[in-house]
């Protein structure tokens, strides 16, 4: 391929990237100004602008407590969704049995599998298990949600990493647990975090699944904005659906800056 195919493949991708990045983000035109209306209804555009609904979040038992709920079992996912998913792909890669694409096949199957009916299969197993409103039930949940997406993101890591590292390590006498964390950490490093991010950004905005397990005494903040939506129609579930896409943009705009910067650093050196 020539430079210049590569230099219109490149422009095409940036305005195919460009189109639907901003079909994406279509819906913040309204959830935003919303956010900042005076009135005590959804109208847009806003009568007037206050941060009443705002304040209303940050003061409210109701919405804190769904906001730190969901925080909470954000970051035990997150954790465990990574561990889990960065030893399923380290396995996963490196063996050539015939285990491993049925096993890949089950571990990606939250991301092909309708979430309604995912949903019903957990309810129906952890009511059982007397796992429903539980803290453990909707972490255990959240990260069968999320393995796959850590699955792929260390996956794709491992593509290009050279295993011949791994056996000059064994061969200086380094234990397995003194390669992993000296050697193979540091190189797959970009899609760890970056499975862990997105393991942090599923669980937080899950609401299919957690619609079968929370109940009155816990309830995760998008099961909360769903309810003040289909009871109350105050403009707070705007609000907090607007923290959570700053939350969300940030998160990944930070991400992508650090990248950034750790490849720049890395080239340069």
């Amino acid at each position: 391929m020539s430079s210049a195919e590569r230099s219109t493949n490149k422009r095409v991708l940036a305005v195919y990237a460009s189109i639907l990045g901003t079909l994406m983000l279509l819906p913040t035109l309204v959830v935003v100004p919303v956010s900042f209306s005076s009135k005590q209804s959804f109208i847009f555009p806003p009568k007037g602008l206050s941060t009443r609904w705002y304040r209303e979040f940050f003061t409210d038992p109701l919405w804190t407590g769904a906001a730190k709920a969901s925080f909470l079992i954000a970051l035990a996912v997150a954790f465990l969704a990574t561990t889990l998913g960065t030893m399923a792909a380290l396995a996963i890669t490196k063996s050539r049995g015939r285990w491993v694409a049925p096993v890949k096949n089950v571990l990606m199957a939250p991301l092909v599998v309708p979430g309604t009916a995912i949903a019903m299969g957990i309810y129906y197993v952890f009511l059982r298990l007397q796992l429903t409103e539980t803290y453990l039930g909707l972490i255990l949940a959240h990260t069968v949600m999320a393995i796959p997406i850590v699955l792929i993101t260390v996956s794709a890591s491992l593509n290009s990493f050279d295993w011949q590292m791994i056996k000059a390590s064994e061969s200086l006498g380094a234990r397995p647990a003194i390669t992993f964390a000296k050697v193979t950490l540091p190189l797959i490093l970009p899609g760890v975090l970056a499975g862990g991010l997105f393991a942090f950004l599923t669980s937080f905005d899950e609401a299919i699944v957690s619609l079968f397990l929370t109940g009155p005494d816990l309830k995760t903040l998008p099961i909360q904005i769903y309810m003040s939506v289909t009871s109350s129609f105050e403009p707070t579930a705007a609000a907090a659906a607007t923290l959570i896409i700053v939350l969300a943009t940030g998160l990944i705009a930070t991400f992508g800056v650090l990248s950034y910067f750790r490849e720049k650093a890395g080239t340069n050196g």
